[in-house]
């Protein structure tokens, strides 16, 4: 594997090894990816993305050796809620919200994304057409960055006003969680429901708890390690959509944006459509998590399986090794140069 520092460089740490990878359906590699870590130890497993069918883990537990425990996390969320109706109505109060801010946050989106994709088939001489190509893109960031920081103030208002770290049935169940998690050599987080994941996670604060474990996650298990958690599809039934962002990830895994099923989701072949994907989103790097894909953070440098891929800011994709190792430049604003 390539080892080079992600760009812009992030200081050295010593947090255990954190490994995004693509889809396990066809192509296993999480159980390789655990064994690298040189334990044989038990396994937490968290698979609160598939909401009810969470303890439905048997192949889950057969891939990883039969070393696994669920963690259970939906399943602990609802007995907090029955026991706590208060935190329950709260926090059914501020998913309504969320819900609604990001519909509108949709409205004002598709404008600007209209705008920039139109502008990019222009043919004006490039002296004129990329200063107005420039300002297009910001704005979108600017509607990203501003959505973000108003789901945070959601975020923030609700540890304000309901104090989950003061409520008994929560904290209990917290306790419980750390301590399990303390009996095992590392974390596993599967994919599924992407929001219910995050939701679920960032309540119990397993951010805490697994700060002192390597950690294999994929497909929405990955996207929820991040920093941004974005939503996208270009192939959807109703037509062409729009790249979204969802929420703030748990940052454990910073610099990236993870695109689990790129291939089958994005129209790889339209270069406007990943050129805007990967300027919008820098200085992350979008990177391309498909069967075998992986990703790995640790000691605050990003090394990648050769076959794994980045978004270029031309739209072309590029081999991860390539660019780390310096093949693809980084340029001033994040982006990959053309």
């Amino acid at each position: 594997m390539t080892q080079a520092t992600l760009p812009p460089s992030t200081p050295s740490d010593d947090t255990p090894p954190r490994v995004l990878l693509g889809p396990q359906r066809t192509i296993i590699t999480a159980p390789a990816e655990l064994d690298r870590f040189g334990d044989t130890g038990r396994v937490a497993v968290i698979t609160a993305g598939w909401q009810e069918r969470e303890a439905e883990d048997d192949d889950l537990a057969e891939a990883l050796g039969g070393r696994t425990l669920n963690l259970r996390l939906h399943a602990r969320c609802e007995v907090v809620f029955a026991q706590d109706r208060e935190l329950f109505a709260a926090h059914r109060k501020r998913q309504d919200r969320l819900r609604q801010m990001q519909e509108l946050y949709n409205v004002r989106l598709d404008h600007a994304l209209g705008a920039a994709l139109a502008l990019s088939q222009r043919s004006e001489p490039p002296e004129v057409l990329a200063p107005e190509l420039d300002a297009a893109v910001d704005a979108i960031r600017t509607i990203d960055d501003g959505h973000l920081a108003r789901i945070q103030e959601v975020h923030a208002d609700f540890q304000h006003r309901v104090k989950p770290d003061e409520r008994p049935a929560l904290t209990r169940q917290r306790e419980e969680l750390c301590r399990l998690v303390q009996q095992c050599t590392a974390v596993a987080v599967a994919g599924g429901h992407v929001s219910t994941l995050l939701n679920r996670m960032r309540l119990l604060d397993m951010t805490a708890c697994l700060r002192g474990r390597p950690i294999v996650a994929w497909s929405a298990g990955a996207m929820v390690m991040t920093e941004r958690v974005i939503l996208f599809h270009d192939r959807p039934p109703e037509g062409p959509g729009n790249s979204e962002l969802l929420d703030a990830g748990l940052g454990l895994v910073p610099g990236v944006v993870a695109l689990p099923h790129a291939t089958l989701r994005l129209r790889t072949d339209d270069l406007r459509r990943m050129s805007l994907k990967s300027r919008r989103h820098s200085p992350a790097a979008c990177v391309i998590l498909d069967g075998g894909d992986g990703v790995t953070w640790h000691q605050g440098r990003l090394t990648a399986r050769p076959q794994t891929r980045v978004i270029r800011r031309d739209g072309h994709m590029v081999h991860v090794d390539s660019w780390l190792r310096g093949d693809v430049p980084w340029d001033a604003q994040g982006g990959t140069t053309a």
